[in-house]
């Protein structure tokens, strides 16, 4: 029988050996926790995450797993619901470096909206096919429409007091493709929303705007200058002026992201358009407004305009000043 000071010298001759014998082993390829096996539910977590696993191999006395990644292929994710209006998010765009950059952004954040219909409109002579490719490879229920703005009303040719804003054209022609194609007298729900492409949303927004009654409204970030644009709100949650430093008389002084229409609304005033000409900058909201709605009929929205759920966020442009040199990039490369 050992007692127990022989056991406790045994203890302290052995630790160090034992210690040593743990280091070696987990510094030469040997690790005492084993590799845990896939679970049995049919599939590994791996898998579930996306990722094919393939045989285990030994290397080197290591067990590795190689993983290669799945060809992603975009769906929409929500189904289709007869309850829920459509919202027709009217985008229009024109061709420059980060397009498809922008592009890319707005449909990712698309495809998590359920019950949309995309109307991208090109400022072009014809359809190009950076974004042709681009849509069809979304997944989502879109509209592809073209108009070129004349070079006489662009905006960088006139006066900034009477310029014509990029993308009225545009959006004018969604528009009267929306009347064109869906019958007033039917019982088609919707909203109208002008979502711009250089922008950055919050999907709580587009569940927001779904109810809208007539026209619908929010603040907007990172315009005119300030933190934030919005409309101001009285005791009753109605709509009495707005909060904003460049031209507050004007009457719907609202950023373009900053509002939604009813697609009935829209159907009922054939008439209501953007404005194309004598149109002074920051008036091109009102342009149309006006000829939908009154001050009093606007439906706060964004927990009564408390909350910021669309920012302005430009990219910023690239210094392309290497472009040209003879061995770099291609033009053939789609950007």
């Amino acid at each position: 029988m050992l007692k127990r000071r022989d056991i406790l010298v045994l203890f302290f001759i052995l630790l160090p050996w034992t210690l040593l014998i743990t280091f070696w082993h987990q510094h030469a390829g040997y690790p005492l926790i084993p590799v845990p096996k896939d679970n049995r539910t049919g599939a590994s977590k791996a898998h579930q995450r996306g990722f094919s696993l393939h045989e285990s191999c030994v290397t080197m006395n290591k067990r590795i797993t190689k993983a290669t990644q799945m060809k992603y292929v975009h769906q929409r994710p929500p189904p289709w619901s007869d309850t829920l209006p459509t919202l027709h998010v009217i985008t229009p765009t024109y061709g420059r470096p980060v397009q498809k950059a922008e592009l890319t952004r707005l449909t990712n954040t698309l495809l998590h909206v359920p019950n949309l219909h995309w109307l991208v409109v090109e400022d072009s002579v014809q359809r190009t096919a950076l974004v042709s490719r681009l849509l069809e490879n979304t997944g989502l229920n879109y509209t592809h429409l073209n108009v070129e703005t004349p070079e006489n009303l662009k905006t960088q040719k006139k006066p900034r007091n009477v310029r014509f804003p990029r993308g009225t054209m545009q959006r004018n022609l969604a528009l009267r493709w929306l009347r064109e194609h869906i019958n007033p007298n039917s019982s088609h729900k919707g909203v109208v929303y002008f979502a711009d492409d250089d922008n950055t949303y919050n999907l709580e927004l587009f569940e927001e705007m779904r109810w809208t009654r007539k026209v619908s409204v929010w603040p907007v970030a990172f315009i005119g200058g300030l933190r934030y644009e919005s409309p101001k709100i009285n005791s009753q949650g109605k709509v009495f002026g707005w909060k904003t430093v460049f031209d507050p008389r004007r009457p719907f002084a609202i950023d373009m992201a900053g509002f939604a229409v009813n697609l009935q609304l829209i159907l009922s005033k054939p008439q209501a358009c953007f404005k194309l000409k004598g149109v002074k900058g920051g008036y091109q909201e009102s342009s149309l407004l006006q000829g939908l709605v009154t001050l009093s009929d606007l439906e706060p929205k964004a927990a009564n305009c408390t909350k910021i759920l669309v920012w302005h966020t430009r990219t910023e442009r690239p210094l392309l000043v290497n472009e040209g040199k003879k061995g770099f990039t291609s033009g053939s490369m789609e950007v």
